[in-house]
C-alpha cells in the first residue's frame, strides 16, 4: 500500500433510508474523528440512495476532491444492497464470488449458530476484482480496499460496530503511510446557564486572539457548545489547543460544565459521585425527562435515588406533601409549589439533594399572568441550602420541556459546586 500524496478524504454514506426522516448517518462523524487524528482532512460528505447511478455520480465527484474515499452501507444480502456491484461498475472491473468467504459465512451460521444460512447471504461473498478483502469479525459482510488512478476506496459496512471494528483492525494501521504531516485537534467546551449571544460577547476578545484557528458556537436547548480546532504537527497542535482552551476557560470559568461528549447529566453525575451524594427529583411538566437524561448515563444508580412525576395537583399533594393552601394561593406553577415539591422529594427518597420542575409546556394551558413557557424550578439540599427560580422559555412543547430539563440539571450542578 503505497503512500497517498493527497491527505484529503470524502465519505459516502449509502442507504436510501438515510434520506428519509427516521435514520441518520452517524458513521461519518466517527470516521471524521479517526481520519483527522491521522492527518487526513475530510473535505466532502454525502448521503446517496441505493441506486447505482447516484452512487457512481458521487464517486466521480468525490474522486475529483479527495485521494481517499470511504463508503459505508449497502453491503447486506438483500436486493437493495448494491454498493459492491455499483463500485465495481464505476471502476470498470468484474465481480467474482469468493467461495472461501461463502464457506466461512456458512460455518458461522450453521456451525456456530446451528441455523441454515439463507441462500441470499452468498451475495456477501462477492468481491470486486483487485480488491483486498477486509475481514469482518462481527458480521458476515466484509469490507474492501481498492485503488484507481491514485484514489483509494475503502468500502465498509453500515452497521456501526462492524464498520468501526474493520476500520480499526484493517484500515487505521495503514493510514500513517497516506497521511499528511499535519493533524487536526478538536475540543468541545459545553456551557450551561448562558445564552449564545451572551457567550459571544464575553469571548469576543479570545476570538480575535486566536483568529487563525476556527471557533464555532452552536446553541441547543439549555446548552451552548464552543467548538475549538487547530491544525499542525501533532505535538504542536495539542499544545496550541490546550492554550486556546485555557484562554476560554479563564473567561467562562465554571460555566463550562464538561468537554467533548460529556453531557450535562453526566457532569452532574460525576459531581454527585465526587461528593458521595444522591439526587432525587420531582417533575411535573417535564414528565420524567430529567430522570431519562440521568439514567441514560451508565452507573447512574450509584447516585440517582428516583423521581416522582407529579403531573396533577392531587399527586403534588399526596405524593410530595405540597399543601392545598400553597396550590390555592400561588398555583401549581409557582416558586412556592416548586420549593415544596423539592422538599417532598428530598424527604421521600432520603436523598442529599433534590430538584423540582413545574410549568406550562403548552400548547395550551397558559394565562396572561402565566403564559405557555412559564416554568418554576427549585433545588434543595439536606444541608439546608435552598433556591427557587422562575423562567420563561420560548418555543414549542418539546423545546420548553428540553430546555427546562437542562436548566434544572444546571441548578443542581451549581448547588453541587457551591455557586449561586
Amino acid at each position: 500500500m503505497s503512500a497517498n500524496p493527497a491527505p484529503r478524504a470524502a465519505i459516502l454514506a449509502i442507504g436510501t433510508e438515510m434520506l428519509g426522516p427516521f435514520r441518520q448517518d452517524t458513521n461519518s462523524l466517527w470516521l471524521t474523528r479517526q481520519l483527522e487524528a491521522k492527518g487526513i482532512t475530510v473535505v466532502r460528505k454525502a448521503v446517496v440512495p441505493d441506486e447505482p447511478a447516484e452512487i457512481a455520480r458521487e464517486l466521480s465527484c468525490a474522486s475529483q476532491a479527495a485521494g481517499w474515499i470511504f463508503t459505508t452501507g449497502g453491503l447486506g444480502p438483500t436486493a437493495d444492497d448494491l454498493t459492491v456491484s455499483s463500485v465495481a461498475a464505476w471502476l470498470g472491473v468484474p465481480v467474482h464470488r469468493d467461495e472461501q468467504w461463502v464457506a466461512a459465512m456458512r460455518e458461522r451460521w450453521e456451525g456456530k449458530r446451528g441455523i441454515r444460512m439463507p441462500a441470499v447471504n452468498e451475495k456477501q461473498g462477492d468481491v470486486p476484482e483487485g480488491a483486498r478483502v477486509l475481514e469482518n469479525p462481527r458480521g458476515t459482510a466484509p469490507g474492501f480496499w481498492l485503488e484507481k488512478d491514485g484514489v483509494r476506496i475503502v468500502i465498509l459496512p453500515g452497521v456501526p460496530s462492524e464498520m468501526r471494528e474493520i476500520f480499526e483492525r484493517c484500515v487505521a494501521p495503514h493510514l500513517d503511510n497516506g497521511a499528511g504531516e499535519s493533524v487536526t485537534r478538536r475540543r468541545v467546551l459545553r456551557i450551561a446557564g448562558m445564552g449564545e449571544s451572551a457567550i459571544e460577547e464575553l469571548v469576543a476578545p479570545i476570538y480575535r486572539k486566536w483568529s487563525d484557528d476556527p471557533v464555532t458556537i452552536l446553541a441547543s436547548p439549555g446548552e451552548v457548545e464552543l467548538h475549538l480546532s487547530t491544525r499542525g504537527q501533532a505535538a504542536a497542535a495539542e499544545s496550541r489547543l490546550a492554550a486556546i482552551e485555557e484562554d476560554f476557560r479563564a473567561v467562562l470559568g465554571n460555566r463550562i460544565h464538561g468537554i467533548d461528549g460529556e453531557t450535562m447529566a453526566a457532569s452532574v453525575g460525576r459531581l454527585l459521585l465526587e461528593k458521595k451524594w444522591t439526587l432525587a427529583l420531582a417533575e411535573s411538566c417535564t414528565g420524567g425527562l430529567v430522570s431519562a437524561l440521568l439514567t441514560d448515563v451508565p452507573g447512574s444508580s450509584r447516585y440517582f435515588a428516583g423521581t416522582v412525576v407529579s403531573y396533577s395537583d392531587a399527586s403534588k399533594r399526596e405524593l410530595l406533601g405540597v399543601s392545598a393552601e400553597t396550590l390555592r394561593d400561588h398555583g401549581a406553577v409557582s416558586d412556592e409549589t416548586a420549593r415544596e415539591m423539592a422538599r417532598g422529594a428530598l424527604a421521600r427518597f432520603g436523598a442529599d439533594v433534590a430538584a423540582s420542575i413545574t410549568g406550562i409546556a403548552g400548547p395550551d394551558g397558559g394565562t396572561p399572568e402565566k403564559p405557555v413557557g412559564t416554568v418554576c424550578f427549585a433545588v434543595v439540599g439536606r444541608d439546608g441550602r435552598e433556591e427557587s427560580k422562575g423562567r420563561f422559555f420560548g418555543g414549542d412543547r418539546e423545546m420548553v420541556r428540553r430546555t427546562s430539563a437542562m436548566f434544572s440539571l444546571e441548578m443542581v450542578r451549581r448547588l453541587l459546586i457551591g455557586t449561586p
